[in-house]
């Protein structure tokens, strides 16, 4: 035998080796994970995107065992489970820790802000993904954010809702901290139920109207069985992300190169989920106006002044906590960033156009 076959089958041979060494030194793990969103809900397949997408990727390092949402645990307490190592992750959407720490608010959606888009490329490009790994780092946990939802429905009631003068003295329920306050500041009160009480809530009269998710989302859980009218667009949460809190330890005991695959399924099913929204949502749309429910959409005008809450609303927050101010100020510093090749590609730009934002000097001042 030639000698350069003799070194070829030698090499082999030790690669071969080398990767029996490496397989035994990752032996495959096991995960349990659970999450917010029970499995009547249809943000739930966001969840299980990203878990069958892992399960398929890292296989031979790390399996993930998932559970629905309230099946191991209530909801309000996944957050409290996946930071002691109670179990290794959860799904979740940060507006639900906004009590913990309000920077947790605007890293789950904003208020006539960011569309689904701009969250993308902030997360992306912009500082977004530092900005979640700090805040939720302060609670020894990693987090992959792995979903992007648009604009969210609106709100869908027995009263209709065709201006903003029609919110004044009116009981909605809305989710998110800033998300109350622009609506007190247009002379409504925000009411709190979980999202599987929101249909009742309508049915019953409990609250004028409710908003819960996208318009996909909400046709499944059965609103336009209890809901006459939709005042459109979603503008008190034009997007939200959704992601996947990790235990810090659980996190470090994966190889760096599972460590690596977990993001870029994280990567995958933001793009995926971004798109399915989409296409739910419009299907949705359709439905609702052949079930008879009458949408209305808000003027220019009361657009502009909800812009005005908002601003108002995140100056206030930012002096009342410097880590609000710091995401607040990443997402601004972005949209002003962007607009300089944003707005010379209008109509066919991909972010919101906003002349009037917060001023970035006011939130320095309070950071």
């Amino acid at each position: 035998m030639k000698k350069t076959a003799k070194f070829a089958i030698t090499s082999l041979a030790a690669g071969v080796a080398l990767a029996a060494i490496s397989s035994t030194a990752h032996a495959q793990q096991e995960w349990t994970m659970t999450t917010t969103w029970p499995d009547n809900l249809d943000l739930i397949k966001i969840d299980q995107h990203w878990v069958e997408l892992v399960n398929q990727l890292a296989g031979d390092e790390l399996q993930i065992n998932f559970r629905a949402g309230g099946t191991l645990m209530p909801g309000t307490e996944v957050f409290d489970a996946t930071e002691t190592g109670a179990i290794q992750a959860s799904g979740d959407w940060p507006g639900y820790w906004a009590g913990r720490s309000p920077a947790f608010s605007p890293l789950a959606t904003t208020t006539s802000l960011f569309n689904g888009v701009d969250y993308l490329n902030w997360i992306q490009q912009w500082g977004g993904w530092d900005l979640y790994q700090e805040v939720y780092g302060n609670y020894n946990m990693v987090y992959l954010p792995y979903g992007i939802t648009n604009n969210e429905s609106g709100f869908m009631g027995n009263t209709p809702i065709e201006s903003i003068a029609d919110l004044e003295g009116k009981r909605l329920r809305l989710s998110g901290r800033d998300q109350g306050r622009v609506l007190e500041e247009l002379g409504g009160s925000q009411v709190t139920l979980a999202g599987g009480e929101v249909y009742q809530a309508i049915e019953r009269g409990v609250i004028d109207a409710g908003e819960f998710s996208t318009p996909g989302v909400d046709y499944n859980a059965g609103f336009s069985e209890v809901a006459d009218y939709w005042s459109t667009p979603g503008w008190h949460q034009s997007a939200s992300v959704f992601g996947v809190m990790i235990n810090k330890d659980a996190w470090d005991e994966l190889s760096e190169e599972t460590q690596e695959t977990l993001k870029i399924a994280a990567d995958a099913t933001m793009a995926w989920s971004l798109a399915w929204s989409e296409r739910q949502s419009t299907e949705a749309t359709v439905k609702f106006q052949e079930d008879g429910v009458e949408i209305s959409t808000l003027s220019s005008e009361d657009l502009a002044t909800i812009q005005d809450a908002t601003n108002e609303v995140i100056l206030r927050g930012a002096c009342e906590d410097p880590m609000h101010a710091k995401v607040y100020h990443s997402m601004i510093s972005y949209m002003e960033h962007y607009a300089n090749w944003r707005d010379i590609t209008v109509p066919f730009n991909m972010s919101r156009s906003i002349d009037n934002l917060p001023s970035l000097e006011e939130i320095e001042a309070c950071m």
